[in-house]
Order: C-alpha cells, then structure tokens, then sequence
C-alpha cells in the first residue's frame, strides 16, 4: 500500500512538473503552486527555445500553446482532488499539449522535445526515491 501511495505520489509530482512546468528547474512543488500560469508558460516557452532552436514564428505558436495549457493546469495544481484525478486529468491535459505542440515542431524538435520530457519524468522519479 505504502509503495503504491509513493508510486502515485511520485507519477502525480512528475506529471505535474513535466506539464505544468517543462523543468521549472530544481524548483519545488510549492514553488509551483505559488507561480501563476503566465510566469509558468513564459518559462517554458524560454526553456522551449533555447533548448530547441525555435525560430521568432515558432516561438509565437509555442508561447500561446503554453499559456492556454498553463491556464487549464492551473485548477489542477490548487484542487484538493485525490491523486489519481489528477493525474487522469493531467495525463489528457499533457497529451492535447503535446499533440498541438508536434504541429508547431520540426520532426527533430519533437522528438528533442520528448526526449528533455522523458529525462525530466526520470529526474523527478529519483528525486521521489531519494525523499523516502
């Protein structure tokens, strides 16, 4: 049971870094509890384009994907749900985002894109591991 809570605990924190934040850095959940979707979503269009190589057009595109997703996490990160909603949630949320992301994307990009997010997932899951 308790192994079950911190997997869950653990996918929950990952996802919500990973989508609300894209690296928030080696911030903390609270600090992103306390940012709000517009600092989050210039964050991660900033992240976005020094990491990919997004040009000015590109940028526009992603900076918008970034705040409307921002916005939609928002309630998600505050709400009081149990953890399995959230992460349902945030799991459709993460998946709309990516899809309208790949249209702004090169192949390379993307595929850049969904490498950081992956290592990003395995940083926040040893992390969990290592606070228990």
């Amino acid at each position: 049971m308790k192994a079950r809570y911190s997997f869950c605990n653990a996918l929950l924190i990952g996802f919500l870094a990973c989508a609300s934040a894209c690296s928030f850095g080696q911030g903390k959940l609270k600090d992103l509890k306390n940012s709000t979707p517009q600092q989050r979503a210039e964050f991660q269009t900033k992240r976005m384009e020094s990491k990919l190589g997004l040009d000015p057009a590109q940028v526009k595109k992603v900076s918008a994907i970034n705040l409307k997703y921002a916005e939609k996490f928002q309630p998600i990160i505050v709400s009081k749900d149990d953890r399995a909603t959230k992460i349902k949630q945030v799991t459709t949320l993460q998946s709309q985002k990516d899809h309208e992301l790949q249209a702004v994307f090169t192949k390379q990009q993307f595929a850049e894109y969904q490498q950081f997010e992956k290592t990003l997932r395995s940083r926040m899951m040893a992390r969990m591991k290592n606070q228990q």
